[in-house]
């Protein structure tokens, strides 16, 4: 059991500040002075800095999964958008959105480390001040500020930010060249325009990370429920979808019907994390609810017939 040096030294203030392990003598460790962790350890209830060697549970790969979507999701919705009903380069477009991020989500776990592996090591989240660690630097005098910030959450922080660089580099690479070949029905100005968009939501999402990484963490499950949701109900509110059949007419909206299903379900996993599987599992049954209470309540809500009803009551 190893000795502890805390006894014989001064107190090391602030909630993240730690000492670093200078060496190890048999069951002796040397600890340095009280400051910041190096990266990729944090402190323990001893306030010394322990390297992280656990791996990311499954509620923390379903949050670096909502992070990964965010940019395809929004990669599509653009592609889509500025695309044109008689553009055919959509579908490649798409295709490629997904080839990018995923390559991007790759590298991104080779380079971390443990380099080469799929697998990364981290330290556990235990509370979101994890994930502002420098909103906690202490100032023992009043006057001189100890910095002690360090990721407390690691890698869970800054792998969000390698991740969006890779899919940044290999879209400014792969999508010029192909929407340059394929996208010739639309015009000059038209057909960048989905790569333009990227380059104005990626510092959104890097933003966003920044400052509200941590907020996400614990709310990104209600936020994809809510978000799908109303999605839904606006896509087959403009796409004018009152019943099965319209559903049928075009292949697409049956596409967009169950991404959002499959959104629903991830939101449903995340929250209940899977933990009681003869629990959690019935829950996915009610992935097809909000689509079928659409659908089976649309034509009651439809303006047109509510305003003829009320005239026929006067």
């Amino acid at each position: 059991m190893f000795r502890s040096a805390v006894d014989i030294q001064p107190a090391c203030l602030g909630l993240y500040c730690g000492r670093t392990v200078l060496s190890v003598n048999g069951s002796v460790e040397t600890y340095g002075e009280c400051g910041v962790c190096p990266r990729g350890q944090r402190t323990d209830d001893n306030k010394i800095c322990r390297e992280c060697v656990g791996s990311p549970d499954r509620y923390d790969w379903l949050y670096l999964g909502f992070m990964a979507m965010l940019p395809l999701i929004l990669h599509w919705f653009f592609i889509e958008w500025y695309s044109g009903k008689k553009s055919s380069s959509a579908f490649l477009q798409h295709i490629t959105a997904l080839f990018e991020c995923s390559i991007a989500a790759i590298v991104t776990l080779l380079v971390s480390d443990p380099v080469g592996s799929l697998q990364i090591r981290s330290c556990k989240v235990k509370k979101l001040s994890d994930w502002y660690t420098m909103l906690y630097n202490p100032s023992p005098d009043y006057i001189t500020t100890v910095h002690c910030t360090h990721e407390a959450v690691y890698p869970l922080y800054t792998i969000v930010f390698i991740y969006y660089a890779f899919c940044l580099v290999l879209m400014m690479l792969l999508r010029p060249l192909l929407v340059k070949k394929v996208a010739c029905g639309l015009g000059k100005s038209d057909r960048f325009k989905s790569i333009y968009a990227a380059l104005y939501f990626f510092p959104i999402l890097t933003v966003l990370q920044a400052v509200g990484g941590g907020l996400l963490y614990y709310a990104f499950p209600y936020i994809i429920l809510v978000l799908s949701l109303v999605t839904l109900a606006v896509y087959m509110s403009a796409s004018e979808v009152e019943s099965f059949k319209d559903l049928l007419v075009r292949k697409k909206r049956l596409v967009v019907l169950f991404s959002h299903w499959l959104l629903h379900a991830y939101g449903i996993v995340s929250i209940s994390k899977l933990d009681k599987l003869e629990q959690d599992l019935p829950l996915l049954a009610l992935v097809p609810a909000p689509a079928l209470f659409y659908l089976l309540t649309a034509k009651y809500t439809e303006p047109s017939r509510i305003l003829s009803e009320g005239g026929n009551g006067h």
